[in-house]
């Protein structure tokens, strides 16, 4: 066993976790920067007016990315599987 194995799987891994929640996160970053941004210009101080629309946007980041974060979590699933005899032996 290697560790160099062991490094290069958690560093993967960390990426992957970085990736698939970026996907998610952003757009909601986004949306919520526009709407601030637009409350700060008018001075509405809804409450509601914040956080519905980045909940709508993160909902149908979910679900248009699904497939892809579906794709990405097997693919690397599959990749783990086949170094366990890199590992083992």
């Amino acid at each position: 066993m290697q560790p160099e194995i062991f490094v290069e799987v958690l560093s993967e891994a960390l990426f992957l976790v970085i990736k698939l929640v970026a996907a998610i996160i952003v757009p909601s970053l986004i949306v919520g920067l526009i709407v601030a941004i637009f409350q700060a210009a008018t001075s509405i101080n809804e409450q509601t007016l914040s956080f519905l629309p980045r909940l709508v946007v993160t909902l149908l980041a979910l679900i248009y990315g699904a497939h892809w974060i579906t794709q990405k979590l097997t693919d690397y699933f599959h990749q783990m599987v086949e170094i366990i005899p890199q590992i083992a032996g």
